[in-house]
């Protein structure tokens, strides 16, 4: 499970087990967990986090979006490489 990036107390993975679905994201903090999908970025579960915490992490992955889907493609291709 690489982390992607770490920001603000917040961190981003994927799970090497997903990377036949479509670009998406984990974002953790303090024991919460969401999952974002990445293009285009839209909310796909919530976890525990409240509104204003997902207002942030969207904002989040607004600002690094193009960096995110770069480490997916990367990801995607390790593993499929073995």
């Amino acid at each position: 499970m690489p982390v992607v990036f770490r920001y603000h107390g917040y961190r981003g993975w994927f799970y090497e087990a997903d990377l036949a679905e479509p670009p998406h994201i984990h974002v953790g903090k303090e024991g919460k967990e969401a999952k974002y999908w990445l293009a285009p970025i839209r909310l796909a579960r919530a976890g525990r986090f409240n509104d204003q915490d997902l207002r942030d992490v969207e904002r989040i992955l607004r600002k690094f979006q193009d960096d995110i889907l770069t480490k997916w493609e990367e990801e995607k291709t390790k593993y499929a490489n073995g």
